[in-house]
Parts: C-alpha cells; structure tokens; sequence
C-alpha cells in the first residue's frame, strides 16, 4: 500500500510539493545550465591503468607543452613573400603570450610535412604551456585565435585542441536546444490527439520540463565529481525527456479510467487508486532502467561511469517527478480533465491481431525470428574507432581542417602517430637496432625516433598509413608490442589507447550484461510468477537489439541511406554506441513488456484460458502502449537532427530499438511465443512459485468508491454464450469504466 499512502500525502500537501517541485526547477535552469561550461570534449576511449594510458600521463607529465591549435592558411603559395610575413608577425605575436609555449610555423622549422603537397597551403602548430587555469588558458587561447586569423591568406582555418574542445561543447548546447524546440511541440499536439484535452496534454509536458532541469541539475553535480562529456548532456538529456512524457502518459490515462470508472467519485480516492497501479508501474520501469544504467557503473572508463550516474539520477528524478508532482497536479487540476471512453476489451483490432497470429504461432516465430537475426548480420561486421574531429558537423572548423591536412600535407601530418616509449638513451646501439626493426614494420609510413623529455628517455613516432585508429594502426600497435629489443618499451596514441579501451570493455562487458539480464529476469519473475516469460522477453529483447545494431552499421558504417541524416560514412561505428543503446534501451524496453506481460498474467489468473489472457492484455494496453512509443520515438529522433555523429547514432538505435519492441515484439513474437508455450507461460519451480506467492509485486488497490461503480451498460456488455462461458466472461465483457469494483482492480492493478 506504500503508493497508496504516498498518493494520500501527496494530495493532501499539495501545494508544498508543487512549490518544491518548482523550487527544483528554478535551480535546475540556475545552475545546472552551468553544465555546459564543464563539459570534457575528450570522451571515451581511455582505460584507466592500461599501458597506453601510464604512458600517456607519463609523456603528459614530463613535457611542459600542454594543448595545441593549429592554423592552415590556404590559398596562396607557401613561397609568397606577403604570406611569409604575415606566417612571421602573428608567430612573434603568439610567441609573446604569456601561456605559449612554442610555435612551429615553416619559416622557422623547415619540415616538409607543414607545407601542403601542392605548395598552396602552410600549417602551423601553437603550443600552450601547461598548467594554466581555466581561466588564463582561455584568454590564450582567444588571443592566439585572433592572431592566426589575421594571417594574410584567402582562407584561415583554425582547429584543433582547445578550440575543438569548444566547437563540441556550443554543438553538444545547440543541439539540446534544437532538439527540444522540435520535439516539444510535436508531442504535445499527439498529446492533444491521444487526451483530446489541453490540461491533460500539458501535465505529461510540464513533468518533461521538471525533467529537463533536473537532468541539467544532476549533470552540474555529476561535472564537481567528475569529468562529464559533451555526449552526455544529449544523451541523458534524451533519456530524461523520452521517460518523462512516458511516465506522465501512463499516470495521466490511467486517472482519466479511474475517473470513467466511478463518475463523481471523491477526488483523493481517485488520485489514490490511480497511483497505486500505474504509479507503481512508473516505479518499477524506472527503477529497472536505472538498474540498466548501472551496467555502466561496471566499467573502468571515466566516462561512462559519468553517463551510468548521470542517467540514473535522471530516472530517479524522471520518477520521483511521476509519483509525487503528477498526482498532486492531478489533485488542483484533475477535475477539468475529461473521463476516458468506454471501450470493449474482447475485440478489437489487437484482438483480432492476436487471433491471427495464434493461428500461424509458429511460422510467425520463425519467420520474424529469422528475419530480426538477418537485419543483426552487418553488426558481425562492425568496426569501432573512438569519436574524434570527423563527429563534428560539416562546416565546423576543426573537422575541416583535419581533413583538410589529412589529404593535402604530406607524410599523413593529419594522423596521430603511434608513440612508443622507451626507458633507454636515444644514443644506445640497442635503441639504433630498434630503430631499424621500426622502419621495418609494414604499414608504417614515416618512423621518427628522438630523444624523450626526460634523460634516459627515448621517443619513437610511427606515422601509420591510414588514419589515426584505422586496421594498419592498431595493427601497427601490435607489432610494437611484440618487439623485444632489451629495454622496457609502452606503446600510446589515438590507436594504443583504441586498442587497450577495446580490450577494457571486453573484459567487463560479461558483467555488465550479466547485472542488467539478471536484474530484468528478477523483475519480470516478481510480476508474472514465471521463469518462461521472463527468458523469453530477454531473448526477444536481444533480438530486437541486435535488428537495431545491424541498422547502425549498414547506415553510418557502410553509409546507406547515410545523407537522410546528413552524416558521411566513417567506415566505422563510435565505440560507445552499442554499449550505451543497449544500457538505456534493454532497461526502456521492459517498460511496455512489464506493462503488457502483467496485464497478460492477471488475466491468466483469472481466467485460466492462456490465448484469451493474451488477447486481453494485447487489447486493453494496445492503445496506450502504441502511443507512448510513438512519443518517445518522436523524442529519441528529434536528437538526430543535430549536428553531432555520436548522438546520432545512439538516437537512431535507440529509436529502432523502441520502435522493433512496441511493434514486432509486442504484436507478434509475444503472442506467437505465448501461444506456442501454453500453460508452460507461466511455469516456475516450486521454490520460486512460493516465493513469489509470498514476495511478489501485488499492491491491493481499493476503488474509488464501489457505490460510484455504474453496472455494465447493454451496448458494452455481450451476453454469455457456449465459447464464453465458464471463467470467460470475466475478459469477454470487461470493459472500460463499466466492469464490477473487483474486476476493475485486477485489470488495472499494473497500470497504465
């Protein structure tokens, strides 16, 4: 009875917990708005401890040169005697800042490698000194920015550093707000569809705001622990806004049934009844979406500790905001909302749908089963890079001018080597030995070994051919490794760090899956009573994921279809993206499963007849679940409209994911599946049917008021005949609003 009593007190102080709810949502844009001047740009691809990372922080630490921009100016030949001066004055103007460090520019350092293949182009490299403050590194890098503008070039492009750092923070903002500004107003004219009322519409709206703030407000709390990437203010953003309107849809429907089934009944026993089922499901589904979210928390890597924390906190609030707000939203402005219609729940187009796949159970497994394992099959083929300047939109400086240096400057100046370390003196004839084993390794386009930052140091730099993370340089990795020329030896760099994250992930990936199975199995089993139903909606869920994920590389990787999103093939998938769709996706799924499969076993119990069960449930949470799908999927894809590659690949997957599961999973695989078990559905062992007997998730619900109950009217009531008699006619003619007190509360009891 816990949502019950939370529901009573929520009503009755109902004005204190809008006003703290408000409170929360003014601190929200205050502070939490001040997210977005903490975010890190890096975001994943370090395993903390790894050899790739030791020796990165090593190098970090020995050398005083801290970030760097770069400039190429285009356009006019590098021997151009007014190009060479004005290379020259901003240098010199550079080199007076304060936080520089060094500037490399061709007329100083003639390498071959800052003079663009065609002469039409010169690069030049600043670099900062290291451990200035936020705030004085800030005026440095403005200051250098305006001098290297200045360059006397028909196109100046600066990028790089500092400066990308920035370009994704202002895209990972505009793209938030863009998002929002194109899924709010869509969703609330599908709300005005689905509630064909305003007040109605705007509560679930007015919980996604609630939600905003607070994910922003989270986040800012998250950035003072630790580093928050840019990705995850969208992502947790997304995650937040998709579960708000899905909470507030379920609560908000299910008051309007509560309202048609007791006409003038007391307000309170109405917000009270209406919590105590759909209240709890909101409950449940959050907290199994947030358990998914703790898969996160199982690895190494800084960043998605910060996306599993941050998602969480999101859910709890998402949550906190359904159970407590809502209902005391609905106890001032509850009576201007209209009562639900009646509707019969013994036929229908889900009933008549789930008659028919019955009918043909087991081709349709077979065949969708095939079918979802044939859209998997690209994803055996996916390759993964960490998200680098190529994430950026087209027309952002940074990513035009890597790939700008990448296919005109010579000796593949736009690829990050491949650094390996050496605890050894740069004159030794061991370290000239390995110098020429270097040199010898295919793949390597230009090998450059000098002396480290440190006595007793040695530096080598592989120039791989490709680019930075492509298959030759984290072969090249290998091959490094694999070497043995008698001194202690750390390979790093963009595809070292790939290469030792990859191993990462794979090492604690088990664990991960293993938490979010485990705790998707035990929740299903406290609400169905079986062992069947649960293994079966996990494998349905891998199925459907896997159809997602497939999607995800035959678009962004193998580029089909890729211009309708406005991206450009990388060849390769962000690494992250399949971990982070199936975290939020797995946990969100189970949201309509839970909904669909409790009602399916309530019915069951009370009728016995497994095919009618099914077809109840299917029926009576058709229209509800059908919308909110189609209103998280309209949030889920208004974050591809942005401009950042990352986001859009995990909007896209997500959006397949919901979409495969409201759809396919819902209106064929479960019923075909349940109709092929029969009473094998809800099979348990002994043990854990008396556990469940004794422990599982029952809330007893009183209706509002059982003299406000009205007798089923003839037109929603069909008399009893030879198919529907015995225990049938309790489904056959249950029906919105006009079932009995007790009938009311088992159909109802799971919430929608």
């Amino acid at each position: 009875m816990f949502f019950t009593r939370l529901a009573r007190f929520t009503y009755t102080h109902r004005r204190a917990v809008i006003a703290a709810w408000v409170l929360v949502f003014l601190t929200g844009i205050v502070l939490g708005g001040g997210v977005f001047g903490r975010l890190v740009a890096d975001g994943p691809g370090r395993a903390p401890g790894s050899e790739s990372d030791l020796a990165r922080r090593r190098l970090a630490a020995l050398s005083p040169d801290g970030p760097e921009l770069y400039a190429v100016a285009d356009g006019r030949p590098v021997d151009d005697l007014r190009l060479a001066a004005s290379l020259a004055r901003a240098s010199a103007t550079i080199r007076a800042l304060p936080g520089v460090a060094r500037v490399v520019e061709r007329a100083t350092t003639p390498a071959p490698q800052l003079t663009a293949t065609d002469g039409r182009a010169a690069l030049l490299v600043v670099e900062l000194r290291r451990g200035q403050d936020d705030d004085e590194e800030e005026r440095t890098v403005d200051a250098a920015v305006r001098a290297l503008r200045a360059i006397d070039a028909p196109r100046v492009i600066v990028g790089g550093g500092l400066v990308q750092d920035g370009e994704f923070e202002e895209q990972s903002k505009a793209d938030l707000e863009k998002a929002e500004l194109l899924s709010l107003p869509v969703v609330l004219v599908l709300l005005l569809v689905v509630f064909a009322g305003v007040v109605a519409a705007g509560l679930p709206l007015l919980v996604a705001l609630v939600g905003i703030s607070g994910t922003l407000l989270i986040l800012f709390g998250v950035s003072q622990l630790t580093d928050v990437s840019v990705y995850a203010v969208n992502v947790v953003t997304m995650l937040g806004l998709g579960l708000a309107i899905d909470y507030g849809l379920l609560v908000v429907s299910r008051f309007r049934e509560e309202r048609q089934a007791a006409p003038g009944a007391d307000p309170a026993r109405v917000v009270e009844a209406t919590m105590a089922t759909a209240g709890r499901t909101v409950a449940v589904s959050g907290l199994t979406v947030a358990a998914s979210l703790g898969g996160l928390l199982v690895f190494d890597d800084p960043f998605l500790r910060s996306m599993g924390y941050g998602g969480m906190g999101v859910v709890v609030v998402d949550l906190l905001a359904a159970v407590t707000l809502l209902p005391a939203l609905l106890a001032c402005w509850g009576a201007r909302i209209r009562p639900a219609r009646a509707r019969r729940t013994d036929r229908g187009l889900f009933v008549s749908l789930s008659r028919l796949v019955q009918r043909r159970a087991g081709l349709i497994v077979a065949t969708v089963a095939a079918g979802l394992a044939l859209l998997a099959l690209p994803f055996a083929g996916a390759r993964y890079e960490n998200p680098d300047a190529r994430s950026l939109p087209r027309g952002s400086e940074s990513r035009e001018l890597a790939e700008l240096v990448t296919a005109r400057f010579p000796g593949g100046t736009g690829t990050e080597p491949v650094v390996a370390v050496a605890d050894t003196f740069p004159d030794s004839p061991a370290v000239r030995a390995w110098a020429g084993q270097l040199r010898a390794l295919p793949g390597a386009v230009r090998v450059a070994v000098r002396p480290g930052p440190a006595p007793g140091l040695t530096i080598a730099e592989l120039t791989p051919a490709g680019t930075s993370q492509g298959r030759t340089a984290t072969t090249l990795v290998g091959q490094v490794r694999h070497l043995q020329p008698g001194f202690p030896v750390a390979v790093t760099g963009d595809a070292a760090l790939l290469v030792d994250y990859k191993e990462s992930l794979a090492h604690r990936l088990p664990a991960s899956v293993a938490l979010i199975v485990l705790v998707t199995f035990v929740l299903l089993f406290t609400f169905t009573g079986s062992v069947v139903v649960p293994a079966k909606a996990i494998v349905m869920n891998v199925l459907s994921l896997g159809a997602s994920f497939g999607a995800l590389v035959w678009v962004f990787q193998d580029g089909h279809l890729a211009w309708l999103l406005g991206v450009d093939s990388t060849g390769t998938l962000d690494l992250i993206t399949p971990l982070l769709v199936f975290a939020i996706a797995f946990g969100l799924s189970m949201d309509y499963e839970v909904f669909l499969l409790s009602r399916i076993g309530e019915a069951w119990e009370e009728t016995g007849d497994n095919d009618r069960a099914v077809a109840f449930g299917l029926q009576r949470t058709g229209r509800i679940v059908t919308a909110a799908a189609l209103l998280i999927v309209v949030v889920f894809a208004a974050f591809m409209t942005g401009g950042l590659a990352t986001i859009k690949q995990i909007g896209l997957g997500m959006t397949l994911a919901v979409a495969l599961d409201a759809t396919v999973v819902r209106m064929l695989l479960v019923p075909a599946t349940m109709k092929l078990a029969g009473r094998w559905n809800w099979w348990a062992p002994v043990p854990l049917r008396r556990l469940h007997d004794r422990f599982g998730l029952r809330e007893a619900t009183t209706p509002p008021t059982a003299e406000a109950t009205t007798p089923p009217t003839a037109e929603a009531t069909t008399p009893p005949t030879a198919e529907t008699t015995g225990a049938a006619p309790a489904i056959d003619n249950l029906v919105e609003g006009a079932a009995s007190a007790e009938e009311t509360n088992a159909a109802e009891k799971t919430g929608a």
